[in-house]
């Protein structure tokens, strides 16, 4: 090391100067130009330094910090900047950067430098050193000769350096490394290692020459094949043209010119060149050409690589949620997730990629060298692993908007929608296809519906997908267990095809009503999201934001020919209609709308008013009799809730005590669980009659019979245990039961509160019947949460743990032993609504 001094610093972008080499640079940004001016005004001598990043702007952190010092041989103006040829004398190490401190609006910066010495070899006459010299030589001139240079000129510049560490210097100059790895090859002092390394770089290269020599051989033979292909072809043609198969001939060129425009994979190309080749050795009147040709149709018509881009914008498809349905929030809530997740996926994926780097500019600081080509970040590949994520399955009853909301999230996304109905599907070709060999084969489902969309990435709904069916033909739940699996979908093989085709780019969502009818292993595919049915104050809005406009459009009304008015509207809903969703009132409303039409066509002026009275004239009686709370609190007759997949209602457990034989008579199409039930309530009444207030002689000699109304409807389940275990402890202790509470949940033999399900839609029933107050399990008070604000704000919900919880808020005149129960200090708790 010798001593410190100050130098111009020349920035440089993607080359590296070595001592010993000339080197042509172009100058154009305004620091660059003004250090080369700073060194013509003095020594000529400037410090080049490579840049770790191809910035605009040179700063100290981007600068290495071991360089050349160069000295200026020739400068030639140019339009932009200087162009430059420098000569490195030597290595040095920057101290520190800084600006030029005379002048505070220089942008040049300047180094204080180091001297580096070289190390030289111990013994330059050790013959292993002699043979590194020499192979390094012999190589470097043989990485000549392949690229091209002249003899003459390469043995000039090979025999005009004598040192080796010099010449290691200047074949690490001229090989095409990146800048980092000539950075370090400039920073190893020691020439002997700095020759080891540029060996190593050379027999890389010449290795990689190889390689590219052998690939272009192999295509100059391939090429040469296809020219003698070409020739045979054209005499095919002329054969064809005199058997008048010309026009057939031309047919089978253009599908070729399709098929190779396809971006298949090796596995597909080989399959679909091999079934073209049997087409081209076909004769048209064979049968077999028909086949392989609508095979070779249906490939090209098949999205292979076409893709709509997501354009996941949170507040838009909030939007259109708000737009195409009204409540659902739980639902709208969840698919935004969904939404949100995707987004998240997607950013995060193509950031990992890497932007794209930009090219230098013209003008900017470049060596003679032209800059390596940046791969393109593979974004999308990047979408495709954003892209993955849980297949939804929609759950609820019939008409409640699963599929709408299927098609808003499509139009939120910005992508194709399909739509394929599985209902009483049973042969496993609806969903993988035909094999070719049967006649009139077609694809499977799937693929039909990837060529209908046209696109890789589609939202495709698989409706119904509970109501599939099994026959000796196969089950197709089973087929569907590859299509819904993220791991295995990307490989989809249908019969038909017979190749590979990606779904794991599309977006399946599934509906279905009755989720229990699905096989296990495929539901464990799914995320289940539940439709539950909309409120009367819900159907009220629905009916009037888009059912009735939807009617009136249909028939040919104006918006002012019919006023419906609200009244008129909510009889309807509760009169003529008795279902969990809109179907049935939408077609109510139609039947309205049809009417009116009528009177309008015949001449009648409008607009026509709607009523309570005009709607009975206009569709005659009610035809729904949906339960309505009892008219007066009634021994033996308890209110229950039960809930269906057409939605939630309440129902009468009625109880009554005979003389006759001991026994329990259990009526009204009762399944196994409620038979259970059933027992379970007079076991525990039995048990504990005298707390309850049951004479033992009302047990003895006694048939008890529990019947449950609307006898010819099945009815089962665990829910309605505390029901009949109220409705038959009044019967036989003669107290009336509260008609205004309805009540749900599973009774142990002990007499515990188990927690149910369908909370939300019994309630909801219930509240449509007239009913205010609830009792309910303790452990269901989460479900709470589901209901919509205005119902939970409306209605008194007692939540229990135990019978005597529910029989103390349902007696209306408790016997005198519970009384003076009360009185000393122990009434039954009563949870808080």
């Amino acid at each position: 090391m010798g001593d410190r001094y100050t130098l111009p610093v020349l920035p440089l972008r993607d080359t590296v100067v070595y001592p010993g080499v000339a080197v042509p640079i172009s100058a154009g940004r305004p620091g660059t130009i003004e250090a080369v001016q700073a060194a013509l005004d003095d020594d000529r001598r400037l410090f080049a330094v490579a840049q770790r990043e191809n910035e605009d702007e040179a700063t100290p952190e981007l600068l290495y910090s071991v360089g050349t010092v160069v000295r200026i041989i020739q400068t030639h103006r140019v339009r932009g900047g200087v162009q430059l040829l420098v000569q490195g004398e030597g290595r040095s190490q920057a101290i520190a950067y800084h600006r030029d401190e005379e002048n505070e609006d220089s942008e040049m910066l300047r180094a204080v430098l180091l001297d580096m010495d070289r190390q030289e070899p111990r013994d330059a006459e050790n013959p292993a050193f002699q043979a590194l010299d020499k192979e390094l030589r012999d190589r470097a001139a043989e990485l000549g000769t392949r690229r091209g240079v002249p003899a003459e000129a390469l043995n000039q510049l090979i025999t005009g350096v004598d040192e080796p560490g010099a010449f290691a210097d200047l074949v690490a100059f001229y090989l095409e490394l990146p800048t980092s790895e000539k950075q370090r090859l400039l920073e190893v002092l020691d020439d002997e290692e700095r020759m080891r390394k540029a060996l190593v770089a050379v027999e890389r290269e010449l290795a990689r020459i190889e390689a590219q020599e052998e690939i272009q051989a192999r295509v100059q033979t391939e090429l040469g094949e296809r020219q003698r292909e070409m020739l045979l072809r054209e005499q095919l043609k002329q054969i064809q043209k005199e058997l008048g198969e010309e026009e057939e001939q031309g047919d089978l060129e253009e599908l070729k010119e399709r098929i190779d425009a396809l971006e298949l994979g090796e596995e597909q190309r080989e399959e679909v060149d091999r079934e073209l080749r049997r087409l081209e050795r076909t004769s048209p009147q064979s049968a077999e050409y028909q086949v392989i040709r609508t095979f070779l149709e249906w490939v090209t018509d098949l999205p292979w690589n076409e893709r709509t881009e997501d354009k996941i914008d949170l507040s838009r498809s909030s939007e259109i949620l708000d737009e195409d349905h009204y409540g659902l929030e739980d639902v709208k809530d969840r698919v935004l997730e969904f939404l949100a997740v995707r987004k998240l996926q997607i950013d995060r994926a193509t950031e990992a990629a890497g932007p794209e780097a930009d090219a230098a500019a013209p003008g900017d600081d470049e060596s003679g060298v032209e800059a390596a080509d940046i791969e393109e970040g593979e974004v999308d590949d990047a979408e495709e692993e954003g892209g993955r994520g849980p297949i939804l399955l929609f759950a609820g009853p019939p008409g409640v908007g699963k599929t709408s909301i299927a098609q808003s999230i499509a139009k939120s996304l910005g992508r194709k929608y399909v739509r394929i109905s599985l209902g009483g599907a049973r042969d496993e070709a609806d969903i993988r296809g035909h094999r070719r060999t049967y006649v009139g084969a077609m694809p499977g489902r799937i693929i039909q519906g990837m060529k209908q969309a046209g696109t890789k990435n589609p939202v495709f709904l698989l409706d119904e997908v509970d109501k599939l069916g099994v026959s000796f033909q196969g089950d197709p739940s089973s087929a569907l267990l590859e299509v819904l699996d993220p791991a295995q979908n990307s490989t989809f093989v249908d019969h038909y095809l017979g190749i590979p085709f990606d779904l794991s780019e599309v977006l399946f969502i599934a509906t279905a009503n009755y989720v229990d009818r699905i096989p296990a292993p495929l539901m464990d595919r799914m995320e289940r999201v539940d439709f539950s049915g909309y409120t009367e104050a819900e159907k009220l809005q629905i009916g009037k934001r888009y059912l009735l406009p939807r009617q009136e459009r249909a028939t040919g009304l104006r918006e002012d020919e019919l006023v419906f008015e609200d009244d008129a509207l909510m009889q309807l809903i509760q009169n003529y209609t008795r279902e969990a969703g809109v179907r049935q009132l939408e077609r109510e409303i139609g039947k309205v709308s049809r009417k009116v039409a009528r009177e309008i066509a015949g001449g009648e002026e409008g607009p026509v008013t709607v009523d309570e009275e005009r709607l009975r004239e206009l569709l005659g009686r009610p035809r729904a009799h949906p339960e309505r709370m009892a008219a007066e609190d009634t021994v033996g007759v308890a209110t229950g809730m039960f809930y269906t997949p057409m939605g939630g209602d309440i129902m009468f457990v009625e109880a009554q005590v005979m003389p006759g034989k001991s026994g329990l008579v259990l009526t009204g199409q009762l399944g196994d669980v409620m038979k259970e039930s059933g027992r379970a309530a007079l076991s525990y009444a039995k048990a504990n009659h005298d707390r309850l207030g049951i004479d033992a002689d009302a047990l003895t000699d006694r048939e008890v019979h529990i019947h449950v109304p609307a006898g010819a409807i099945p009815k089962d389940g665990p829910s309605a245990g505390i029901t009949m275990a109220t409705a038959l402890v009044s019967a036989l202790s003669g107290r009336k039961v509260r008609r205004d509470i309805a009540m749900t949940g599973e009774l142990t033999l002990t007499g515990r509160v188990l927690p149910i399900g369908g909370v939300k839609e019994k309630m909801l029933g219930g509240v449509r019947a007239g009913i205010s107050e609830f009792v309910l399990p303790k452990e269901n008070e989460a479900h709470l949460d589901d209901l919509p604000e205005d119902i939970r704000n409306g209605v008194e919900v007692h939540l229990v743990e135990d019978l005597d919880e529910v029989l103390a808020l349902m007696f209306v005149d408790p016997p005198k032993r519970q009384q003076r129960r009360r009185s000393a200090g122990t009434r039954p708790p009563v949870a808080e609504a």
